[in-house]
C-alpha cells in the first residue's frame, strides 16, 4: 500500500469514528431530561377527561410455566428433547449442567426441572 492510500484510509477511518462519537453525543443530549431534577415543568392546564381506560401498573407478575421456560432456554442452542426421553434423575443431572452452561437463574431452573421430571414418564 502506498503512502497516499494509507493517508486516505486513515482519514476515512478518523471521519467514521468522529461521526460515531458525534452521533452518540447527540443521541445522549436529545434523550436527556430537559428539566433539572427530573420533574416535569408545572403547567396551568387542566387534565383532559377521556373515555379511555387509565393505564394501571400490573400488580401481579405473569407466571411463566416450566414448559415455557424449557422452550425459551433450551431452544436457544439446540432442539428441544421430549421429557420422556430421560428419567427424572437424568434430567436433574442435565439441568445442573445446563443451568451453569446456559446461565439459567435458579428459580427458572427449578421450574424447568419440575416440568421435565413430572413429564418424564419414568
Amino acid at each position: 500500500m502506498n503512502i497516499s492510500k494509507q493517508k486516505w484510509v486513515r482519514a476515512v477511518f478518523a471521519a467514521v469514528i468522529a461521526a460515531m462519537v458525534a452521533g452518540g453525543m447527540a443521541s445522549t443530549l436529545c434523550s436527556a431530561d430537559p428539566t433539572p431534577g427530573g420533574s416535569p415543568a408545572p403547567t396551568n392546564s387542566v387534565p383532559v377527561q377521556t373515555n379511555a381506560v387509565a393505564a394501571t401498573p400490573v400488580a401481579a407478575r405473569m407466571q411463566v410455566t416450566g414448559a415455557e421456560l424449557y422452550s425459551i432456554n433450551c431452544n436457544r442452542c439446540h432442539p428441544e428433547r421430549y421429557p420422556t426421553e430421560r428419567t427424572g434423575a437424568q434430567w436433574k443431572t442435565i439441568m445442573l449442567h445446563m443451568q451453569v452452561r446456559a446461565n439459567i437463574p435458579v428459580s427458572q431452573a427449578r421450574l424447568i426441572l419440575q416440568y421435565l421430571q413430572d413429564n418424564s414418564g419414568r
